[in-house]
């Protein structure tokens, strides 16, 4: 605590989001060994139930939920159909892609993130960020080929890689909207009405799988996967990211995807399950790079 208090604003964004990249990494592998089991969008709505019920509680117990949070609530129903459509198209594409080559497609949404952040707040990309997008979109091009050429010349990409990448783009969106519609709100006051709106949007749309779903059937790892998604990877990450769009610029927030990859790897690695082949750590390298270059302070 003594060091956080040493901590500047922008630095305190950093660690948030040092923490986000570690904890969204586990979400890919164990998303992927979960998702052939269940709906996706039964799945994002147990997520979502079970996430805001803890930010919810965590809200009202620290900083309380005031009645002028719930001014202009159509701001949690942007966010939350933001949200709610990401992780749906996340899950639906686990079913056929991998974890590594998703993840991947993830750090697309730093690029995508600089170009919403320009149109919606006016926020400019230097010549160093706008180089340090572009080599980190090489990079997450090079892991998603799997670093062959002949593939990336036929553009052969997934099925499932091309479901979340406009998943991708509602995340991508996200970030710069957050920092636009809040009013002041704290994050978990802010998190815990987005995920409201987004648990009501679901239910609305996807009632009719969680209501065929045999959850008693269902195995372990879906469990785990639910119980992990919701806490650590829904309920913890929301709020870094609120936490974090509020003291740094949109891109250099979703700069930190970059590190996905290669948490994903070590979390492939950590569950048992094959490691990505060589050729692709060429891409996690130029995504390291391109995370280096977006981290240097601007104003210095």
């Amino acid at each position: 605590m003594r060091l956080w208090a040493t901590l500047s604003p922008p630095q305190r964004g950093h660690v948030a989001m040092l923490a986000f990249s570690a904890l969204v990494a586990g979400s890919f592998s164990l998303g992927a060994m979960a998702a052939p089991h269940v709906s996706p969008a039964a799945l994002t709505v147990a997520r979502f139930a079970l996430a805001g019920a803890l930010v919810g509680l965590a809200a009202f117990l620290t900083v309380g939920v005031p009645r002028k949070t719930w001014a202009a609530p159509w701001r949690y129903v942007v966010l939350g159909g933001l949200l709610a459509c990401y992780f749906v198209l996340m899950f639906w594409g686990l079913q056929t892609a991998e974890a590594v080559p998703t993840a991947a497609v993830f750090t697309l949404t730093p690029l995508m993130a600089a170009g919403f952040a320009w149109l919606l707040l006016g926020q400019i990309t230097t010549v160093r960020m706008g180089l340090a997008l572009a080599i980190g979109a090489v990079g997450a091009l090079w892991v998603i080929f799997r670093g062959d050429l002949a593939a990336l010349a036929r553009f052969e990409v997934g099925r499932g890689e091309v479901v979340y990448f406009f998943g991708c783009i509602a995340h991508a969106l996200y970030a710069p909207m957050v920092r636009k519609l809040n009013r002041g709100e704290p994050a978990l006051v802010f998190t815990f009405g987005m995920m409201l709106a987004g648990f009501v949007i679901l239910c609305l749309w996807g009632w009719r799988d969680v209501l065929v779903t045999d959850w008693a059937a269902l195995p372990a790892i879906v469990w785990i996967c639910l119980v992990y998604v919701s806490v650590a990877a829904s309920a913890m990450t929301f709020v870094l990211l609120q936490f974090a769009t509020l003291r740094l610029p949109s891109a250099k927030v979703m700069a930190y995807t970059y590190l996905v990859p290669s948490w994903v790897i070590l979390w492939e690695i950590a569950l048992g399950r094959a490691a990505p082949p060589i050729n692709v750590l060429g891409g996690v390298i130029l995504t390291a790079l391109a995370l280096f270059l977006l981290l240097k302070d601007e104003t210095a």
